[in-house]
């Protein structure tokens, strides 16, 4: 109730009517998972570098239907932020501004769920980009898959901490690790560790 609330008002801010859509119930059976590359972990002044995404339905990963793509930054990238993303200023030479990216993001993900890790950043700062035209944060369902193997995990040991980093999650679903760390690869590994958790009534 309070949930379909929260909708229609936001949808009243929408100041760009072509996105409606965005606020229909989606009735189909895939979702979106989706990373990105930042110049730093603050949601107010960093900067969206990349963005990598992949459809999944059901049980499959489509990466025939992958989505990459780089942003211009709007400054020079700093070499302590090079040592953390791996994005040099040469793999930006071919990069879009930052409206156009989130458009094309948009029209990848339509009215999808969104699935992540560690969700919530990627959405306040891809939200960062979409809300200053459309009007409105993106209003697509969220699951954040370390909630997911919290839940499993803390039926095994409820008065235990629970390690939620992604290797160790990666390590404890028996899921490779991808070789080269990117917002594309770490979609695809987040997508496995999804479909894996949706298999899973216990952890070991």
């Amino acid at each position: 109730m309070f949930e379909n609330f929260k909708r229609s008002w936001c949808r009243r801010s929408l100041k760009d009517e072509s996105y409606a859509w965005l606020f229909e119930p989606y009735e189909g059976d895939e979702a979106v998972v989706f990373d990105t590359e930042t110049t730093g972990l603050n949601t107010k002044k960093d900067e969206v570098l990349s963005i990598g995404a992949v459809k999944i339905k059901g049980d499959k990963i489509l990466t025939s239907e992958s989505f990459e793509l780089f942003l211009k930054p709007s400054r020079e990238i700093s070499v302590e932020s090079i040592k953390i993303h791996h994005i040099r200023p040469c793999d930006l030479e071919n990069a879009i501004e930052p409206v156009e990216g989130a458009k094309k993001f948009l029209e990848f993900v339509g009215n999808r769920p969104l699935i992540g890790y560690y969700l919530e950043f990627d959405m306040a700062m891809m939200n960062r980009l979409i809300k200053p035209w459309i009007g409105v944060n993106l209003p697509n369902r969220q699951i954040e898959v370390s909630g997911l193997y919290f839940d499993k995990k803390i039926e095994l040991i409820p008065q235990g901490n629970i390690d939620l980093r992604f290797d160790t999650i990666l390590r404890d679903l028996n899921i490779p690790r991808m070789g080269q760390h990117n917002a594309l690869n770490d979609a695809i590994m987040t997508a496995m560790v999804y479909i894996k958790l949706q298999h899973i009534t216990k952890l070991h």
